[in-house]
């Protein structure tokens, strides 16, 4: 099972927007040698919506040259094309990704039943375990806890990434789904009480660039150790809302600037984050320890 802290990577570009493949692979050793437990390349965090197919795979092979053997390494390979989809997540599978992470298709707003078709057809042409990933608030459309209990009948289809921000959702969906069905959040700032619900951990945009502190709250409950978790909940919670003070990935790309991981460049339409978006970043940053004062 997919557990603790689980980066959802960003991808660095160079200034003239090419991936910086030597800061990338820099980043993914130095997230393993601060305790991340599994990556994830080529997620939204990630932007792949904005990479060509061609670069979408490289940046897969990337993270496996470096992470392959040290810990999971999770392929985004979601579309809101099925046939899309589905040739992404068999790269990911023939290039030895250890599990895709297939967002809901966005934008065509699927019914429960089509939902259930797609994750099937991407399901039964592979041979990979499939992490869920259900994003109400940017793909449009919720997968009911009925359809995803269905979904987990099927052998490979292991887990959900739920960025619902619903804290009755874990324990709902064990009820559902059963205890072995890998529940991950994607909202950091409800990591706690989503444990605690039944989580098994989470796919953080946070662990980026607080990799090391993610990790102890996770190791810090697998501990039973509550207090501690509490002070690293709140010491990473004002990092959690600077990091969506714009539409991700802006913030966290200008806070590993911040700590010379590699440069904040995006490709459009995102663009650099506000002024004042970057004062809360820094300052942000400087009150959890995370950056100098």
């Amino acid at each position: 099972m997919f557990k603790g802290s689980i980066t959802a990577l960003i991808t660095p570009f160079t200034q003239d927007g090419a991936i910086d493949e030597k800061a990338f692979q820099s980043f993914v050793d130095w997230q393993l040698k601060q305790g991340t437990t599994g990556v994830v390349p080529v997620g939204t965090t990630g932007e792949s919506p904005t990479l060509s197919h061609a670069e979408h795979h490289r940046v897969v092979e990337l993270a496996l040259e470096v992470a392959k053997g040290r810990g999971p390494v999770i392929a985004g390979t979601g579309s809101n094309s099925t046939a899309e989809a589905v040739s992404l997540t068999r790269h990911a599978q023939n290039a030895g990704a250890d599990a895709a992470l297939v967002v809901t298709p966005y934008y065509n707003k699927p019914t429960q039943k089509g939902l259930y078709a797609h994750y099937k057809a991407i399901h039964d042409a592979t041979d990979i375990p499939i992490i869920i990933y259900n994003i109400p608030g940017r793909s449009i459309v919720d997968m009911n806890v009925d359809t995803m209990a269905q979904l987990a009948k099927l052998p490979r289809i292991v887990g959900v990434k739920d960025a619902t921000s619903d804290l009755e959702r874990p324990a709902l969906t064990r009820l559902a789904a059963g205890a072995d069905f890998c529940q991950l959040s994607g909202e950091d700032g409800t990591i706690v009480p989503f444990l605690a619900q039944g989580g098994h951990g989470c796919i953080s945009v946070t662990s980026n660039i607080a990799p090391k502190l993610c990790a102890d709250l996770h190791t810090a409950w697998a501990a039973g150790n509550i207090s501690k978790v509490q002070e690293l909940n709140y010491r990473l919670m004002p990092v959690h809302k600077a990091m969506f003070c714009e539409s991700s990935p802006g913030p966290v790309k200008y806070a590993a600037e911040l700590l010379g991981l590699c440069g904040s460049h995006m490709r459009l339409p995102m663009v650099e984050i506000a002024e004042e978006s970057k004062r809360k970043v820094e300052a942000a940053l400087k009150n959890a320890g995370i950056l100098g004062q």
